[in-house]
């Protein structure tokens, strides 16, 4: 049976959703998206041939799937005010709105919603996300599926069994994008100091980190093992490494993503 997906607003990321949903085959006519930009809504039915409205309620009655796709600072309106529409028929609603806890949704609903929060990534909005998802014991098994479907169509998808972990999945893969940027940054800002071109460090960086990303990706090996493999003893890689070490590399991570973590707690509580 192919499941009715309403997406609760239409920005860049239930937009990458919704593309990686009919790319992988999901029937448009089974999408509806509630937008009230009206310049969005004509380019995602022109785009994608898939349903759309400005009406919430709507979007909540018709289909088996929800997903909240607005910012956290509107979440509160919105969820209360298609509560009574969602409710005559009880979909699956799937948050992907950061910082939001079920418990808030749950409150904001007024029933014993199925619900699915879930913690993506920038990445996704080019179909190579990394998303966590947690449900709620309302969600059954097939409505889990459901979720990971929508969620797995932007990238990867995985589970985790405690809410409170996707605060650790915000500190690893929800803001980890940033952190590659700041080396990528700083490598690039560094070639050039050591006499690149502009455009021959970042084409150098960018590309080195695209490869060493699908070497760690794609080899199947740990990256504890691909760095001792490209480390020759006593050369330029086992140097530069032994600075980085000297500098307190791995002890600044863990603290910047401990930190990133506690920060997504105090933001959610």
């Amino acid at each position: 049976m192919t499941r009715k997906i309403a997406f609760i607003g239409g920005g860049n990321m239930a937009t990458s959703l919704v593309g990686g949903l009919v790319e992988s085959g999901h029937p448009p006519a089974s999408i509806l998206v509630s937008e009230p930009e009206a310049d969005k809504r004509r380019d995602l039915a022109a785009r994608f041939a898939v349903g759309v409205t400005a009406d919430n309620r709507e979007a909540a009655a018709a289909s088996d799937v929800v997903v909240l796709a607005v910012k956290p600072q509107i979440m509160a309106e919105v969820v209360t005010g298609l509560a009574a529409a969602a409710r005559d028929h009880g979909p699956l609603v799937v948050s992907i709105a950061a910082g939001t806890p079920i418990a808030r949704i749950l409150e904001w609903l007024d029933y014993p919603a199925p619900v699915v929060r879930t913690m993506p990534n920038t990445p996704a909005l080019l179909g190579c996300g990394a998303t966590a998802l947690f449900a709620n014991d309302a969600v059954s098994d097939d409505q889990r599926e459901a979720a990971e479907v929508v969620l797995r169509s932007a990238g990867i998808a995985l589970w985790v069994e405690e809410e409170g972990l996707l605060d650790a999945v915000t500190a690893v893969s929800g803001s980890g994008p940033a952190y590659f940027f700041l080396l990528m940054e700083h490598m690039i800002r560094t070639g050039i100091g050591l006499g690149l071109s502009g455009e021959q460090a970042r084409a150098l960086t960018l590309q080195t980190a695209l490869g060493a990303a699908r070497m760690a990706l794609e080899s199947g090996r740990a990256p504890e093992e691909l760095r001792v493999g490209v480390t020759s003893p006593g050369g330029t890689t086992e140097r530069a490494l032994e600075l980085f070490r000297e500098g307190g590399f791995g002890e600044l991570v863990e603290h910047a993503l401990t930190g990133a973590c506690d920060r997504s707690r105090e933001l959610g509580g």
